[in-house]
C-alpha cells in the first residue's frame, strides 16, 4: 500500500512538472526592421521635353539705308509658339541635397508680328526663333523621389528678322538667320515614377538683351535695328537615367 501510494505520488508531480513547462515563456527572434526604400537622384541622364514658349521682342530703328537717325521706337510684339527638343545631364546627391549639369537643345517655332509705328501701319515687323539651347547649373532638394530644382546659366537662340509690306505681305528686308546669347533662370519639380524614370515640368526665363541687326534687300542696306528680347518657356521633360537603382535605407 505504501508502495502504490508513493508510485502515485511521482505520477502526480511528473505530470505537474510538464504542464509547468508547457505553460513557461517562449521567447522568438524579433523580425528584421522595415526596409525604406529612398530614391537615388545620382548618375547621368538623357531625355526628352515638348512644351510651348514665347519671346517679346522690341524694335528700334537706329538708321535708315546707311544715314543715321535719331533712335525711334517701332512698337513691341510677342512671338510664341510650340517647342520639342533633348536634354542630357548629370547630377550628383548629398544627403537631400542635389546638384548637376545640364545641356539642353530644342526646336521652336516662336512667330510674331507688329505694324510699324514709324509709318502708318504700312510696314510691319516679324520676329521668329526657330531655335534655342540653354546649358545650366542645378541645384534641388529631394524628398525621396520628389525632387524640386532651380536652374540658371547660358541660353542661346536662333532667330530670323524680316520686314513685311503690311498690303500684300511680302518681305521687303531682311536680317536674315542670326544667333544671340544670353542667360536664363528656371524652376522645375521632378517626380521618379520608376527606378531610372522621371517625369519634370519646368519654367524657364530667358534674358536675351538687344543686339543690333543691318537689314538688306537684294545686297543693299535698308535700315538698322536694334532689338530686344525676353523669352518664356514652359515645357514638360522625360528623363532616362543610367544610374543604379533605389537604395536601401534602415
Amino acid at each position: 500500500m505504501k508502495k502504490l501510494v508513493v508510485a502515485a505520488s511521482i505520477l502526480v508531480l511528473g505530470t505537474a512538472a510538464a504542464s509547468a513547462a508547457d505553460l513557461a515563456p517562449r521567447y522568438y527572434k524579433a523580425p528584421p526592421p522595415m526596409v525604406s526604400p529612398a530614391y537615388d537622384w545620382s548618375g547621368f541622364y538623357a531625355g526628352i521635353n515638348g512644351g510651348w514658349g514665347t519671346s517679346h521682342n522690341c524694335w528700334t530703328r537706329t538708321a535708315t539705308a546707311g544715314a543715321a537717325i535719331f533712335p525711334a521706337s517701332e512698337g513691341c510684339h510677342d512671338a510664341s509658339g510650340g517647342t520639342v527638343g533633348g536634354q542630357i545631364g548629370y547630377r550628383w546627391q548629398s544627403a537631400n541635397w542635389v546638384f548637376g549639369v545640364e545641356a539642353q537643345g530644342n526646336w521652336a517655332d516662336f512667330s510674331g508680328s507688329n505694324a510699324s509705328l514709324l509709318f502708318g501701319g504700312l510696314a510691319t515687323n516679324r520676329s521668329r526663333i526657330d531655335a534655342f539651347g540653354l546649358f545650366t547649373g542645378q541645384v534641388g532638394y529631394a524628398w525621396n523621389n520628389v525632387l524640386a530644382y532651380v536652374k540658371g546659366g547660358a541660353a542661346v537662340t536662333d532667330n530670323r528678322y524680316d520686314g513685311l509690306s503690311t498690303i500684300g505681305g511680302f518681305v521687303t528686308d531682311s536680317a536674315g538667320s542670326n544667333t544671340r546669347w544670353g542667360g536664363t533662370v528656371g524652376a522645375g519639380i521632378e517626380y521618379g515614377f520608376a527606378p531610372n524614370w522621371s517625369a519634370a515640368l519646368e519654367y524657364d526665363h530667358l534674358f536675351m538683351g538687344s543686339s543690333n541687326y543691318a537689314f538688306t534687300v537684294a545686297g543693299l542696306p535698308t535700315r538698322n535695328e536694334s532689338i530686344k528680347q525676353d523669352a518664356d518657356l514652359v515645357t514638360v521633360r522625360l528623363n532616362y537615367r543610367f544610374g543604379g537603382p533605389v537604395v536601401a535605407r534602415y
